[in-house]
Parts: structure tokens; sequence; C-alpha cells
């Protein structure tokens, strides 16, 4: 096992991870925890699994209680209507100028109306439209153009030198996917990267108030801007085998299943989110993977050598799959997961009450050492690995597909251009705890 590491991620000394254990409250997390939240959940996984938060809220950190809780879908609720109310629709954002038509908040109609947030039978019927634009044969169609993105990218990369590893790289290869899947025309996608930060960072558990105007206000402009688009694609329709904006439009019955076309509001926001989730999860896949390249050097180095000595394509397909999989394992893009439990019940024999709110830390579970050999370590090589990256159960994350060739090309393809490239400054985390990655991170080819 190769243990040489590049320290990009601080350390925390023995006291202060047993300080942050003991007093963690997510509303509010000091920057060092942000940095490096895993000697904490390694603490609370081994002292206290089951942690009560200030709020009155569950925090578990065990692999097996995820995966309990994701199994359970019907004692185990999505919906977060409960627990957004007080948290989006108070003075002033459910007044004008961010109330809705129905009075609420956009960040509250927003995240209560998306796939991810809700509970069948709205969870079901949206659920199956996207999986019928994203089967594997639609997916293996997307591979030649996603090529040509990664190598355009990687040209202009080339040209100046260097670049930033997150902005000239790793958040233009999604925008561009999920922009094709919605049919987004090229010139109007500029905003979309600012919107879904905006959206995606007012669901973070501490939200100042300027952060949630500027979520409001960027769910409002991308709804303005979807109007137009459906519009245009109601007179307009495309291939609704290819094209997920169309078939949404047109609902199951028009594709061939049974069920309920969707209103208008779960259409637009359901589009949002599409553009959220394919957007930041995918953008912090390859950029967290870049970066651990650079923070584990012998496994760069095991990785370049296994990929170069590989005898197919198939073969350096499989090494870079399961070099994915140990991405996101090791830093999930997505840390935090929550469930509400619609009745008192036992999770591996941990009573927990009716109405309990529950957060589900992935990224703690995915270093569960129950489960993996050396958690704490990069493995590229490491097979079997039942991360729960994409979650688990009816609401496992409907693009992981898409989201694994994103990766596996973008990162093998960025590898095999650049094998030596080198970091120039100190990358930039986003500061945040339920969406972990970067910001910047400057680097040269030269």
């Amino acid at each position: 096992m190769n243990t040489s590491t590049t320290h990009i991620t601080p350390p925390l000394s023995a006291d202060r991870t047993r300080e942050l254990a003991q007093s963690l409250d997510l509303r509010a997390l000091p920057r060092d925890f942000l940095d490096n939240p895993y000697p904490v959940y390694a603490a609370l996984r081994e002292a206290e699994p089951f942690k009560r938060m200030p709020d009155g809220s569950y925090f578990l950190t065990r692999h097996s209680d995820l995966v309990a809780v994701y199994r359970d879908a019907k004692v185990f609720s999505s919906d977060k209507q409960v627990e957004f109310g007080p948290k989006y629709n108070h003075a002033p954002f459910n007044q004008p100028p961010y109330a809705t038509c129905s009075g609420v908040s956009p960040l509250f109609e927003h995240h209560t109306s998306s796939l991810v947030f809700n509970d069948p039978p709205l969870h079901t019927r949206v659920r199956r439209l996207i999986m019928g634009a994203l089967t594997r044969r639609a997916i293996e169609a997307m591979e030649p153009g996603l090529v040509l993105l990664v190598d355009s990218l990687l040209d202009k990369i080339e040209a100046k030198g260097g670049g930033d590893l997150i902005e000239d790289f790793a958040s233009a290869i999604p925008v561009e996917i999920i922009g094709n899947l919605l049919g987004v025309p090229h010139a109007e996608r500029e905003p979309l990267r600012g919107w879904s930060l905006a959206i995606l960072g007012a669901l973070e558990p501490a939200l100042s108030p300027e952060q949630e105007a500027l979520g409001n206000r960027s769910v409002s402009e991308f709804l303005a801007y979807l109007r137009k688009l459906v519009a245009d694609r109601r007179l307009h329709p495309s291939d609704p085998e290819h094209d997920v904006l169309t078939r949404l439009i047109q609902g199951e019955k028009d594709n061939g299943n049974d069920g309920d076309a969707l209103s208008e509001v779960e259409l637009l926001q359901n589009c949002v989110f599409l553009l959220n989730a394919g957007h930041e999860t995918t953008t912090n896949l390859i950029g967290n993977a870049l970066i651990s390249l650079q923070e584990w050097p012998e496994q760069r180095e095991q990785l370049k050598a296994d990929l170069k000595q590989a005898a197919s394509d198939e073969e350096r397909e499989q090494i870079m799959g399961l070099a994915v999989d140990e991405f996101l394992r090791f830093e999930s893009s997505n840390q935090l997961s929550n469930r509400r439990a619609l009745q008192a019940t036992q999770v591996n024999g941990f009573d927990l009450p009716a109405g309990a709110l529950i957060t589900l830390c992935i990224g703690a579970a995915n270093r569960d050492p129950a489960v993996y050999a050396n958690p704490e370590q990069l493995d590229l090589r490491r097979s079997g690995n039942k991360h729960l990256a994409f979650g688990f159960g009816v609401h496992q994350c409907a693009g992981l597909s898409l989201a694994r060739l994103e990766g596996r090309v973008a990162i093998g393809r960025f590898l095999q251009r650049f094998p030596d490239v080198q970091l120039t400054q100190a990358p930039q985390r986003g500061g945040r705890a339920r969406f972990r990655g970067f910001l910047h991170a400057p680097f040269s080819t030269r």
C-alpha cells in the first residue's frame, strides 16, 4: 500500500478532534473542520455514532446505519416541507420581492418540488421520466461528444500553459453536458454555474441573509429563463429519447407509461434540479480527484503506470472505473443527506422517535473501517467499493452512470495529457459542509 502524501488537507490534532466531535453543531462549523472533517467523523463513528445535535436532530456516521435508513423509504421520508419551512419561509423572504405567487420563497418552492427532496408519487414520476433519457445506450452515445469537449478544454489549457483546475476544466464539463441534455443554447449557458452554486449553497446548515437572498434571486432568474426555454421547446420539441426537457414536457403518457404529466411548477423546478445535481457533484468529483492525485503522488504514478500497461480500451476503462469510485469514496462530492422519521422506529437497535430529523453523513460512512480496509488511504486499485456517494435505495442518484462516464473521461484524459502537472498555489476549498469541493486550484503544465 502506497501511503506517501503531499499535505493539501491540513491535519487535526487529537485534542482538537475531540473538541470538535464533542461540540459539533452543523450551524456553526469552524474552518478547520470544513478543511478536514474526517478525523471528527472517525471519532464520532467510534464513540457516538448516533450523535444528538444541539438542535435535537441526530447525526449518523456508520455505513451500516446509513444503509438501513436509505433502505426504509416508507419510514424515513425525504420530503423537506417540515425542515425547510422555518429555514426559507420567514420574513422578508416570504414577502415581495422574494415571494412566489403561492406566497412562499423561491428557495422553499424549489427545494420542496425537486426530485431529491420528495417522496412518491412525485419522486417516482419524475425519476422515471429522467431515467428514460439516461439509458445505457443514451449515455454511451454521449461519450464521443464528451471526449471532444474534454480535449477542447485541454487544448486551451495547453495553449496557455496552465489554468485553474476548477474554473477552466472541472466545472466546464458538467455545465455543457447538462446544457446538452436540456437543450440550452451554448450562448445562454454562462449564468448556469453561478445560479447552481447559489441555489445549492443555500442548502448549507448555516445560511447568512446574503446567501439566502442570492439563492432566492438565483431561483427566480433561473425560472424566468426556463419559462422561455420551455415555451420554445413546446413549439419545437426534440427527440425525447435524448432531450430530457422534451421528455419532461411531454410527460409519462406520451412516453408510453401510465401516469400524469408534470405540473408547470414540477417541470420547471426539476429542470433547475437537474442542472444543480449534475453540475455540482460532477465538478467536485473531477476537481477532488485531480487534487487528490497531487496529494497522493505515489497513487498518481501507479495509476499512470496501470493505464500505460493496459492492453485495451476496455482494460483502461476498468482501471479508470475503479479509480473514479475510489475518488468518490475518499472525497465524496456530497457529504451529507437528510431524512425525517415518520414514526418511532429503530436503526440497528438504536431508538429514534417519531419526527426525528436525521443527518446521514456520507463522508463518514465512506471511510468506515467496518467496510473498507485502510479507509483513510486513497487506493485507486480498491475493488468491491460499496461507497454511498450516490446514495442508496430508491433515492440513489439517477445520473450516476453519466457522472461516472464524465469522471472516467475527464480524469483519464487530463492525466494522459498532463501527467506531471503541478499546482502553483494552494487550492481554495469551497468552505461548505454538504458539498465538498474546491473553488480554485491554479496549476501549470510547464
